[in-house]
């Protein structure tokens, strides 16, 4: 990362100085960490590039790959991570329900994983099995799976990675049920407030597990300027979650279907900012964002879509 491009999308140098941190320009190498997050949302069952539409050619399996490859080589301390909604969408997820989708994202060595509300489209025992074929840890910290015990030996509230010198932790949001999945489909399992939860997660993260850096992975949506809200009505997403809760560094968001072309920053009560960022559908965006660590504090963060991306922006209805 130049100075340039921090200078735009990070940290200003102004603040930094403020806070007594050093510019990039400052940091030795051999204090300076960067921490890349490669992050997927959405992708719907789309093994095989899109046949229609504006973005036809896009999306699919075989170019993510290649550019978490390069990606890999460039940076090895590296982390993918997906929002969830892996499935539904073309009809391998009709006849192998799920099992080709978390294959693949194993092979592509997925390092965690969040359950978004189109998961459970076949039921609970459906969904376990399915996520049996996922050799990377899944997290949901808001869905209660007391009374799911097949879901909940799999499903974990977070996961805490080591990558260089930096403890990562990890945690999951997944959306309210209420009209978007069937009772019958989401049996023994529960929503729970994610504010209330993410705070939880903030303090079990920070405090016990003794992180360096906080990341949520969130199927709630992201919900600025909203078109589709209806009057009065109050939803509760990942800019809410952002606003109410310290100490999250980073949400990787999914659900609205939302193409942002770099992330979003907002600003929390407390002095600190979260990071948020949603690259689309079907795998046509990969979103990528370079945190830069001095002395293991978070100084500097540059975010991005790579790959060719999509034709249009486009936000639509949740799914």
């Amino acid at each position: 990362m130049d100075r340039r491009t921090f200078l735009r999308t990070g940290l200003s140098a102004a603040t930094l100085l403020a806070l007594g941190k050093p510019t990039l320009a400052d940091i030795s190498s051999e204090e300076k960490t960067v921490l890349t997050v490669l992050h997927t949302n959405d992708t719907h069952s789309q093994i095989e590039p899109l046949t229609a539409g504006p973005n036809v050619g896009k999306g699919g399996i075989a170019r993510r790959m290649s550019l978490i490859k390069a990606v890999r080589r460039e940076n090895p301390h590296t982390l993918l991570v997906d929002a969830g909604d892996v499935c539904q969408g073309t009809p391998y997820f009709n006849y192998y329900r799920g099992e080709v989708e978390y294959r693949a994202m194993s092979l592509m060595g997925y390092d965690a994983g969040t359950i978004g509300n189109h998961e459970y489209d076949n039921g609970v025992e459906s969904l376990a099995k399915a996520l049996s074929f996922a050799k990377f840890p899944l997290v949901s910290a808001n869905y209660d799976f007391s009374k799911a015990p097949s879901l909940r030996r799999i499903v974990k509230p977070y996961v805490v990675k080591t990558v260089g010198s930096i403890r990562v932790g990890i945690f999951g949001l997944g959306v309210d049920f209420k009209n978007l999945v069937l009772e019958e489909n989401h049996v023994g399992v529960s929503y729970r407030d994610p504010v209330e939860i993410s705070r939880q997660m903030v303090k079990q993260l920070r405090e016990v597990e003794h992180v360096h850096f906080v990341m949520g992975l969130s199927h709630l949506g992201y919900f600025k300027n909203d078109p589709y809200a209806k009057a009065g009505e109050i939803r509760l997403g990942d800019i809410t979650v952002a606003e109410q809760v310290e100490g999250i560094d980073f949400i990787v968001g999914g659900h609205t279907h939302t193409f942002m072309k770099e992330p979003d920053v907002i600003k929390r009560p407390g002095g600190g900012q979260t990071v948020l960022f949603q690259v689309g559908y079907a795998g046509i965006n990969l979103g990528r964002v370079d945190f830069t660590f001095h002395r293991k504090k978070l100084v500097a963060f540059h975010g991005r879509i790579i790959g060719d991306g999509a034709v249009a922006d486009h936000s639509g209805e949740p799914c």
